[in-house]
C-alpha cells in the first residue's frame, strides 16, 4: 500500500475537521486547524460545495482519519456490502477492529499512525504470536499485547508514569494497564464506533462505483 506522505495537519484542514493525527498536539492551542481554519493551498474564493464534493469529502474524512489507502478503503467497503446489516455501520465496524486501531483505543499511542508504526516495528503479539500488519483484523477473544520484551523500553514506562486509564468495564475492549494487555470481548456497538463522520454519505458515494 503507498504511503501518503503529506503533511498531517494539511489532511486536516483540507477536511475542515480534526483527525488527530498527531495525538496530543491535536488537543492544545498549536493544533494547525485552530490557528488556520481554512483549506492549505492559495487563499481564494470557493465555489459552492455539490453533493459530490460532500459525498467525496465524507469519504475522505473516514479514510485518512483511520490511514487506509484508496484501494484498502475500498475492498472494506466491498466487505461491509457483503455483511448484513446496515452497510455504513459494517463499514465501520471493520475499521474499528484494525489492529492499528484496537492499539489506539486502548491508550498504547496517541494518534493511529503512531499505532501503525508500533505495529510494524513488530512490539505486539497477538494471541502470543507477533503481528506487524496494522490492517489485521482482530475477532471475539483475541488477546493484543505488548511483547514481554519490549515493556521495559522507556516508551512503554513512560506510559505507565502517566498512567493509562481503564476502560469502560462494559466496552468491547478490556485493557489491563499493568501488563498493557487488551482483550476484544464482542464487536463494537454503533455508538462505541467512531463518530466524528456520516457514513451513510460514503454509502451514497460508493453506490454507484461498487
Amino acid at each position: 500500500m503507498g504511503r501518503d506522505l503529506s503533511s498531517k495537519c494539511k489532511r486536516c484542514r483540507a477536511v475542515g475537521v480534526k483527525l488527530f493525527l498527531k495525538g496530543e498536539r491535536c488537543l492544545g492551542d498549536r493544533c494547525a486547524l485552530e490557528l488556520r481554519n481554512f483549506p492549505p493551498g492559495p487563499r481564494r474564493r470557493r465555489g459552492k460545495v455539490t453533493d459530490y464534493g460532500t459525498h467525496l469529502r465524507e469519504k475522505q474524512l473516514m479514510r485518512r482519519m483511520f490511514g487506509t489507502g484508496e484501494r484498502q478503503f475500498r475492498n472494506y467497503f466491498k466487505q461491509a456490502k457483503r455483511t448484513p446489516g446496515v452497510t455504513g455501520e459494517e463499514l465501520v465496524r471493520l475499521l474499528e477492529r484494525r489492529l492499528d486501531n484496537v492499539i489506539f483505543r486502548a491508550g498504547l499511542a496517541d494518534s493511529r499512525a503512531q499505532a501503525r508504526q508500533l505495529v510494524t516495528h513488530r512490539h505486539f503479539w497477538v494471541n502470543g504470536r507477533v503481528v506487524d500488519r496494522p490492517s489485521y483484523l482482530v475477532r471475539v477473544s483475541d488477546v493484543v499485547e505488548v511483547k514481554p520484551e519490549r515493556r521495559g523500553r522507556p516508551y512503554y514506562r513512560m506510559l505507565k508514569e502517566r498512567g493509562l486509564d481503564e476502560l469502560p468495564p462494559d466496552f468491547w475492549l478490556s485493557f489491563d494497564p499493568e501488563k498493557l494487555r487488551a482483550e476484544v470481548r464482542r464487536l463494537p456497538k454503533a455508538d462505541e464506533m467512531e463518530e466524528n463522520f456520516q457514513h451513510l454519505l460514503v454509502v451514497e458515494y460508493y453506490s454507484n462505483r461498487v
